[in-house]
């Protein structure tokens, strides 16, 4: 099933905070995000609801084996992208950049692709 790009961006913050912080609440995706509290609370009762999350009884988010592939996918895909452009002299700030785009648009062969090559030559 494809899911939209913001959500992608939703469940892709959930992993990063959980991995940097240890944890994630909807006021924490606000702040890494951008996004209002309000818009933030809207997504997580939708992501709830299909089954990507669940929250703790401290308000906690967490990831579902379902909102973990598709965020852990996103992830590496974003990780690899920032390597390749960095790999071919794109400045760091600007491949994090455009790495985000990216990775909501390949497709999988491409993206398979670029990563067969970067393994091969050592680059991830």
């Amino acid at each position: 099933m494809k899911i939209k790009e913001s959500a992608e961006n939703y469940l892709e913050a959930i992993l990063i905070l959980n991995k940097r912080l240890g944890y994630a609440r909807s006021i924490d995706v606000a702040n890494y995000l951008g996004f209002s509290k309000p818009s933030v609370s809207v997504a997580m009762k939708a992501f709830r609801e299909d089954g990507y999350i669940t929250v703790g009884n401290d308000g906690s988010l967490l990831l579902t084996e379902k909102g973990k592939e598709v965020a852990e996918r996103m992830y590496e895909r974003h990780q690899l992208l920032i390597k390749a452009l960095v790999a071919i002299g794109v400045d760091q700030d600007i491949a994090e950049h455009d790495g985000c785009l990216i990775e909501h648009d390949i497709s999988n062969v491409t993206f398979q692709k670029i990563k067969e090559y970067l393994n091969k030559n050592g680059i991830y």
